[in-house]
């Protein structure tokens, strides 16, 4: 008991002269090299490029043309599928799910999307037109 009492007498006043020091020290940075009270701002890339990237090799997921940043996709919700499930893709001018999507692992035809799918960026990820981080020989199969 004692020696808890003692080890939270020496830490309390030590954080609290960390904190005090953190809040007075001008010059603080982010990582990008703004200053910590900068408001981030953030540009608006939904549906930014609409034109579709071609694809490099046979059966190569499709590439998602919009940001997926703030898309809640976890076992009880999948934001893609307010866009691109059968029921609403028509109305939302969005593509439809293949339906293979819709098939479970024995081969039935499925009304919802496979568990087995259910996770999209698995296998789709945002497109970016972004310059190769590293030299590479790949070419494309077209």
């Amino acid at each position: 008991m004692k020696k808890n009492l003692l080890i939270s007498a020496i830490v309390a006043p030590t954080l609290l002269a960390t904190v005090a020091f953190a809040q007075s020290a001008g010059g603080v940075s982010t990582l990008r090299g703004a200053d910590v009270s900068e408001p981030v701002a953030v540009e608006d890339v939904f549906h930014q490029n609409e034109t579709r990237f071609a694809r490099n090799y046979r059966q190569q997921p499709p590439l998602v043309p919009h940001s997926i940043d703030q898309y809640q996709i976890d076992l009880k919700a999948n934001r893609c599928l307010s866009c691109h499930d059968w029921t609403v893709a028509g109305e939302r001018k969005a593509p439809t799910l293949s339906m293979t999507h819709y098939l479970d692992r024995d081969g039935n035809q499925l009304d919802t999307v496979a568990g087995t799918r259910w996770f999209c960026n698995q296998c789709h990820v945002p497109q970016a037109d972004a310059p190769a981080l590293v030299d590479n020989t790949f070419e494309a199969s077209n």
